[in-house]
């Protein structure tokens, strides 16, 4: 699950993507539209800011944009940097592996085997599906299978 933090900060960026604003959007319309209190919004774009997916500008025209293309922004990555590893035991992580306390046996751990299949399809979904791909495919009609679909059966 994620946190109620990194879905706010998916929000905003999706905002952002979906901007035509030359001079990008405020704090408060973005916290006004995607409903996220501004106190919290705040922090988390300084945070989106420091890693360089958000850039903003002060002034009268002033506000946030994009730091980079929408398509080089996936939601693997903000998840990381927002939440942390990806991975549903502490065992599977890449960043923060930790040996489960309660394993005899990782090599024979079925936890560890189910869980492995979970966390790499997830990581190849969220890895793959960038801000461009979700902003561009708002829900479909009923019967169709948008991109994102796809993209999680490819999975």
């Amino acid at each position: 699950m994620i946190s109620q933090r990194a879905k706010y900060a998916l929000r905003a960026l999706l905002a952002l993507a979906s901007c035509e604003a030359p001079t990008g959007l405020t704090i408060g319309h973005i916290a006004s539209a995607q409903k996220i209190p501004r106190k919290f919004l705040e922090q988390i774009l300084l945070q989106l800011k420091y890693a360089g997916f958000v850039a903003s500008r002060r002034g009268k025209l002033g506000g946030y944009g994009l730091g980079k293309p929408a398509a080089d922004i996936t939601f693997g990555e903000v998840l990381r940097l927002i939440d942390g590893p990806l991975a549903p035991l502490p065992c599977l992580s890449k960043i923060a592996y930790r040996r489960c306390t309660d394993c005899p046996d990782e090599g024979t751990c079925e936890l560890r085997r189910v869980f492995s299949h979970v966390a790499q399809s997830a990581r190849a979904v969220l890895d793959r599906t960038s801000l461009a791909d979700a902003a561009a495919n708002p829900a479909g009609g009923a019967g169709e299978r948008s991109d994102l679909e796809r993209l999680a059966i490819d999975a």
